[in-house]
């Protein structure tokens, strides 16, 4: 039997054990656009848990920052303000550079090395999220990253005080190395942001970059590949605690699905939003080798910084990833 199947199974066998109990509803924050991938795949884990648990739970999502703007998720999810929430953990490396693993700049730069690196990471994502009151549930990366811009470029020099969107730690130190100003800027803000010159710039997927429509205001697409982050489902360690087992049982094995379709769409979703950018109008086109090297010694930097950090755990990650190639 597939990994899929015995997930299906589960989830349905679960569902029909599960106990019945006074319905709650669960409302899901989420950062992104309601038809990014991201979202979709949320919408349907609500669903499925909703279904399983035979309404005695029922999530309810809130995609495009509709509920918490996305820097506020992971608090509103910590506090009990809701029991669950999707965010992108490296926009809080600042509270522990583990949060940043996703984002190391040419550490895993394909979907195959970003799962080898999710899963010896997990372990230790579990046990920093459970000191913040944070059960992990799923997880799943974004295409590989990109650098966008408003006019050509050509080389690192060429980005000298270029307004950069950033939203995370790494971001806004890549802004820094390059010469670029770094401008945080949440995801349900880029198109007005672009729009309006706060920003001509930023490194982020295909699927940002489509769903955002940039092409109204950008030009240029460089694949460099950089890094696939990762964003989260969380849920509220008391909320899941006050949880049945069948009901988490049948959470998990939708967690398991989702996590699978994810991923999937992830991968299929590179090459059409990068089609879908070309479509637009935009430039889409590998970074030279001159920019792609000069970049790469700034991944070089990013990294070494990035493991004093961490300390030894980050090491241990990195260690046992590398030991995997």
């Amino acid at each position: 039997m597939s990994n899929l199947a015995k997930i299906i199974a589960t989830a349905s066998i679960t569902a029909v054990a599960a106990t019945a109990q006074a319905g709650e509803k669960w409302d899901m924050p989420m950062a992104y656009s309601g038809s990014n991938f991201h979202s979709v795949t949320g919408a349907e884990f609500a669903k499925c848990v909703t279904t399983g648990t035979g309404g005695d739970i029922e999530i309810v999502t809130h995609p495009s920052g509709s509920l918490f703007p996305g820097a506020q998720i992971k608090r509103a999810i910590q506090t009990g303000q809701v029991p669950i929430g999707e965010r992108l953990l490296s926009g809080h490396q600042n509270e522990n550079a583990l949060f940043g693993l996703d984002s190391v700049p040419f550490l895993a730069t394909s979907f195959d090395d970003a799962e080898k690196l999710w899963q010896v990471a997990r372990p230790s994502l579990d046990k920093l999220l459970a000191g913040q009151n944070l059960t992990l549930l799923y997880s799943v990366p974004w295409p590989p990253q990109g650098l966008y811009f408003r006019d050509e470029v050509k080389s690192v020099a060429d980005m000298e005080g270029i307004k950069f969107r950033s939203y995370n730690n790494a971001t806004s130190r890549l802004a820094e190395l390059t010469g670029m100003l770094p401008v945080t800027i949440e995801a349900a803000e880029i198109s007005q942001a672009f729009a309006t010159g706060v920003a001509d710039a930023m490194v982020s997927s295909g699927s940002t970059g489509y769903d955002r429509k940039v092409w109204e205001s950008l030009n240029y697409f460089y694949e460099v590949d950089a890094w696939l982050p990762r964003n989260y489902v969380m849920v509220n360690s008391d909320a899941w605690a006050s949880v049945s087992d069948a009901n988490k049982n049948v959470i998990q094995g939708c967690a398991g699905l989702a996590e699978y379709a994810g991923n999937w769409r992830s991968k299929e979703y590179t090459g059409f939003t990068l089609q879908g950018l070309r479509d637009g109008g935009m430039t889409v086109e590998r970074a030279n080798p001159t920019m792609t090297e000069e970049l790469k010694r700034i991944g070089e930097v990013m990294t070494a910084e990035w493991l004093e950090a961490a300390g030894p755990d980050g090491q241990a990650i990195v260690d046992a990833f590398k030991a995997m190639q």
